[in-house]
């Protein structure tokens, strides 16, 4: 492994992106020093920055209560703007298409009220199967409050040729087949299990060929992956943002809805007052005017102190920007992927697609020696300062996030992993 120390170090003088690192509180070993923190899929990093963010609205809360929603750049009531706008920015949408609010299956369920009509044999929804489990339980209760079974209208397409992976021309294929029974689409931008990043666009298009209206759930994908979401032509998305985001758990969430429905006002939508046009968001009238574009979808004031963390995290990536963080990210996880498929091939077998235009950072790999060893494996990296997790069956996710991981981190991955190997024997 040493060859591969000195290749990881040197690549990491050779990263742009170095000084990244130290915006964010890396969590330490029990012993001291660094964690090789492999987790961003599940929670990113605190950035160092985030803690003085709340301050400050705690602050404005202190001095000046009820007036900080007026005063204060940006007041409370517009709180929300700056960050929708960052987010746009980073997903490829237009101005007035992402929102920022509740979390993310909560604004699933608010998308699938509006894009979710089923009616006459149009009724099922589409999704992969082994999808997130909460997608499938919003999935299923939207198909139960229609009145209808969810045996008989949620579909769960298998991967190809018995495998794990979903191809897309295998989604195109069944919508061209059943496509004439399905209401809506409901596909991840990044399976979260394996790891496959898909195709938005072609996806979206197969989808509306077929009469069905389409959706993402960016979780895996937001901050992970350049989007071009307008351009997808999707008909709306939700994603979570503290994963490769680093809003803090259970941060706020974000939602797309695509320009071409911002005056539709036929579309079923659950109301509040923040949905509300601006200028009469304050005026107690007791009839909802919808806001122009995905702000319609609001329902309550923002929460201030789960956005700031969320600002601060923001601010970090339009600096780095998204093209270098992806550049960064395939670097890293073709390296890695090289060094186990090369040194540890026996040991570990790589489950994301090999291709890197499939896959975002994370790397979702399979201990050959089965799932009790591989659950062994998956402890001894936590207690050897190195923080995967562990998904039923037999699947451990590994994620170098290229604003915080370096490659000397994905080298302490593969020396913990041949040590275990090692004494196993």
């Amino acid at each position: 492994m040493e060859n591969l120390l000195e290749s990881a170090r040197e690549l990491d003088r050779q990263d742009d992106l170095r000084e990244f690192r130290d915006a964010f509180w890396i969590p330490q070993q029990s012993a001291g020093g660094d964690q090789a923190y492999f987790c961003g899929h599940s929670l990113g990093l605190q950035p160092r920055t985030a803690e003085s963010a709340l301050e400050t609205e705690m602050g404005r809360w202190r001095k000046l209560a009820v007036s900080g929603h007026f005063r204060g750049e940006p007041c409370w009531i517009d709180y929300g703007d700056d960050l929708a706008a960052m987010l746009a920015g980073l997903v490829g949408a237009e101005p007035g298409e992402v929102t920022v609010m509740n979390t993310l299956t909560v604004n699933l369920h608010l998308l699938m009220v509006s894009f979710y009509r089923p009616a006459g044999h149009r009724r099922k929804i589409l999704i992969e199967r082994g999808a997130f489990p909460s997608d499938r339980y919003a999935v299923e209760s939207q198909i139960r409050f229609h009145g209808l079974d969810p045996a008989q209208c949620l579909v769960e397409l298998e991967p190809g040729s018995g495998g794990r992976l979903h191809e897309e021309a295998d989604i195109e294929a069944w919508l061209k087949a059943h496509g004439e029974e399905v209401a809506l689409v409901l596909w991840p931008g990044v399976q979260y299990a394996s790891g496959q990043a898909f195709d938005l666009r072609r996806i979206a298009v197969a989808g509306h060929a077929a009469g069905a209206r389409v959706g993402f759930d960016l979780a895996h994908a937001a901050g992970n992956l350049p989007l071009q979401l307008h351009d997808s032509g999707c008909d709306f998305a939700a994603w979570c943002t503290y994963k490769y985001l680093n809003g803090g758990p259970g941060a706020v969430a974000a939602s797309f809805v695509h320009a071409r429905h911002a005056g539709d006002t036929s579309l079923p939508r659950f109301e509040g007052w923040w949905g509300n046009e601006r200028s009469g968001r304050f005026r107690m009238d007791p009839h909802f005017t919808p806001a122009a574009g995905a702000e319609a979808w609001q329902l309550s004031n923002p929460p201030i102190l789960a956005m700031a963390p969320l600002r601060a995290s923001l601010a970090l990536f339009r600096e780095a920007g998204m093209e270098r963080l992806r550049a960064k990210s395939l670097g890293m996880t073709q390296w890695l992927a090289g060094a186990i498929e090369s040194r540890l091939g026996d040991v570990l077998e790589v489950l994301t697609p090999a291709d890197p235009g499939r896959r975002g950072c994370q790397l979702s790999l399979r201990v050959r020696a089965g799932h009790e060893r591989g659950r062994e494996l998956y402890r001894w990296l936590g207690e050897h300062g190195v923080v995967s997790d562990w998904r039923e069956p037999d699947i451990l996710r590994v994620a170098p996030v290229p604003l915080y991981n370096r490659f000397e981190d994905c080298h302490e991955f593969l020396r913990q992993v041949g040590d275990w190997a090692a004494q196993a024997k």
